[in-house]
């Protein structure tokens, strides 16, 4: 069993989904709070320990599985360095790199990696290149295509860094919860888009703050509320990557003593 499969997952649909083949990874930001582990990587090759794969790696294979054949991965920071790495890797779908030569804000990356993809007339999958998570992706884009959207967000409720405190009306205090799970949804950093979303993106900037926005008035957004029991992480600080370790490890003493007692 690989590490990647110690994630535990939420089961599909018996219905048919349809099957989005072709995906966009961003991966070219610099992850400047985790250095030192990115002074001599891009983020998205820090591999999670005990994995023995970077985070880009596992999302290949998530993506694979789910029936992508065709990946464009947006490089920029120590862009031949992940060049490098998919030169050498048992790859399980086709790989295309760009490099953007200057920046271009997240949603004119979007567009300049969209334009690589190899069938501009049907939808894509988007990620960032730190998200490590596995869930049915193909659940996702039924989700999509039923609600006609020009995009969806998968959702997500990130567990707080925080104990926090029951109380009651009164103020007296019932019970101590530690890390419990946010009240409010964020955006996971997981895409669904139709064939005619990249034209609308802008060619420099942020979409988030211009063509979300505008297909959210339109009604033409939509947020896919991750399962209950997904895993979820963005690798964003050196606690993000312990944190991802002690979980997998917890994964895999899990699923070995299911295997034993099996």
């Amino acid at each position: 069993m690989t590490a990647e499969h110690l994630i535990p997952s939420a089961g599909g649909s018996p219905l048919a989904k349809p099957t989005v083949t072709q995906a966009v990874i961003l991966a070219g930001g610099q992850g400047s709070r985790l250095r030192p582990y990115t002074d001599d990587r891009p983020k998205p090759m820090i591999e999670i320990p005990g994995t023995g794969v970077p985070i880009i790696g596992h999302q290949l294979q998530w993506l694979a599985e789910e029936g992508v054949t065709d990946v464009v991965i947006s490089c920029g920071y120590l862009a031949d360095v992940l060049q490098d790495w998919l030169k050498t890797a048992d790859l399980p779908l086709n790989v295309t790199t760009v490099v953007e030569t200057e920046p271009l804000g997240r949603g004119g990356g979007l567009k300049f990696a969209a334009s690589s993809l190899p069938r501009h007339d049907e939808p894509w999958y988007a990620t960032n290149g730190d998200i490590w998570t596995r869930f049915a992706l193909r659940d996702m884009a039924g989700f999509h295509a039923a609600r006609d959207a020009h995009a969806t967000l998968a959702l997500a409720r990130p567990r707080l860094p925080w104990g926090t405190v029951d109380v009651d009306q009164f103020g007296n205090i019932l019970d101590f919860i530690e890390s419990p799970p946010s009240p409010y949804l964020i955006n996971a950093g997981v895409y669904v888009f139709s064939a005619e979303f990249a034209a609308m993106l802008p060619d420099l900037g942020d979409h988030e703050r211009s063509t979300f926005p505008r297909l959210a008035r339109e009604r033409r957004l939509s947020g896919y509320e991750l399962p209950q029991g997904v895993y979820w992480r963005a690798i964003d600080t050196a606690k993000d990557l312990s944190e991802a370790a002690k979980e997998l490890a917890a994964a895999r003493a899990a699923a070995e003593a299911d295997s034993a007692d099996a």
